[in-house]
């Protein structure tokens, strides 16, 4: 992690979050506690930010300096809002492409899909607050710069962004291998946000219970599955080769 992107010691990382700094995740000792480190929960719930608890090995893996028990990552960007996004895409009368990002918690997956995503013309990324990888030094390396040159916004809750942009006329299609549908079948030539699911777990079953359409890529190896990032690449380039 690099230094100038984070903030170590209870009260600073609360002075931090107060200041509305761009938070992204906080790591929290496992056995830690006291009045400053409730206050310092209090805080985090109070504005949502991304928290986990880790053992004091990897706090001190983190930093060499008194964490106190609670060391911060200051995002290198500023998130941009879905609404204010959605509507700067629809008053240029464009086909928006959007990618969801279901809980996808690995910072170099997540930093090889800002990439792929910058490199396919993607409008905007959006994730979650709780639960998803950190904007970090991992990500920014990964992405090869492409972090600076896409909007990236920050939700709620998945759900809420899907019935959002339901509502705004963008079709959502979900990469999962619980269909029938194949990916070629599907229509991307026109305002469509692909959401793509976690490591471990995929697309949220409560997430796919509302989407509009669910595709999956054809497989004819022994191996079940691909690594998100390539999946997500080939979904994209199926968008843009629809759309040449």
């Amino acid at each position: 992690m690099e230094k100038e992107n984070q903030i170590f010691g209870i009260r600073a990382i609360i002075e931090a979050i107060n200041a509305k700094k761009e938070v992204d995740k906080v790591f929290i000792q496992k056995d830690a506690h006291g009045d400053l480190m409730n206050e310092l929960m209090k805080t985090m719930k109070k504005n949502n930010i991304n928290f986990s608890y880790v053992p004091v090995e990897k706090l001190n893996k983190l930093t060499h300096n008194n964490h106190q028990g609670a060391v911060a990552t200051i995002a290198p960007i500023s998130f941009h809002t879905l609404e204010n996004l959605v509507e700067s895409l629809l008053e240029k009368e464009k086909k928006p492409l959007l990618l969801i990002l279901d809980q996808l918690s690995d910072a170099r997956n997540f930093g090889a899909i800002i990439r792929t995503a910058e490199c396919t013309g993607v409008d905007g990324i959006i994730i979650q607050k709780q639960g998803s990888a950190p904007v970090n030094g991992d990500t920014v390396k990964t992405s090869a710069g492409a972090v600076f040159n896409i909007p990236i916004c920050k939700v709620d809750h998945i759900k809420d962004a899907v019935f959002y942009l339901q509502g705004s006329g963008i079709k959502t299609v979900a990469a999962t291998e619980k269909t029938d549908n194949n990916i070629y079948d599907i229509n991307f030539n026109e305002p469509v946000a692909i959401i793509m699911g976690s490591e471990d777990r995929g697309v949220n079953p409560s997430v796919l219970k509302i989407i509009d359409e669910k595709a999956k890529l054809p497989m004819f190896g022994t191996i079940e599955s691909l690594n998100v990032s390539v999946a997500c690449g080939a979904f994209l380039y199926e968008a843009v080769r629809q759309r040449m």
